[in-house]
């Protein structure tokens, strides 16, 4: 009750607004906010509700925008408007999915790259630049 009164009194409210949250917070269990209609628990967090949050940060970030054979990346530059008004924006890389033909391993190989670094194999060839990048192009 006096967490609960306690919460509710430190939000700018009305005194009679302040009586009817705690008298009804008091019986709920909990202290009813009025920004924004949210409730504030007055419990301490269970273990069991941050556990999720910890498995959610520990997840791997899958599909970046990022070319890993020539490591470009996006790039965050200005949007300049007639006015000279400038916000940001976001430029990206161009990349793309495609299946090429390596000659080592005898198969295509499906890989997501910048049309850069597909203009640099079709010049040196996929061996040499998956080599430079450090790029092990066999199936795991």
């Amino acid at each position: 009750m006096a967490t609960a009164t306690l919460l509710s009194s430190s939000f700018a409210m009305p005194a009679a607004a302040r009586r009817a949250s705690s008298s009804s917070s008091a019986s709920l269990g909990f202290a009813t906010s009025q920004l924004a209609g949210l409730s504030l628990s007055a419990a301490a967090p269970t273990p069991t509700a941050a556990a999720p949050l910890l498995k959610r940060q520990l997840q791997p970030i899958v599909a970046r925008r990022v070319c890993p054979f020539t490591d470009k990346k996006t790039n965050r530059a200005n949007k300049v408007s007639f006015s000279n008004h400038k916000t940001k924006k976001q430029q990206f890389v161009n990349l793309q999915y495609k299946k090429l033909w390596w000659e080592a391993g005898k198969r295509f190989v499906k890989l997501r790259l910048s049309t850069k670094a597909l203009k640099t194999i079709e010049k040196h060839g996929l061996d040499a630049v998956a080599r430079k990048a450090g790029i092990d192009l066999n199936k795991k």
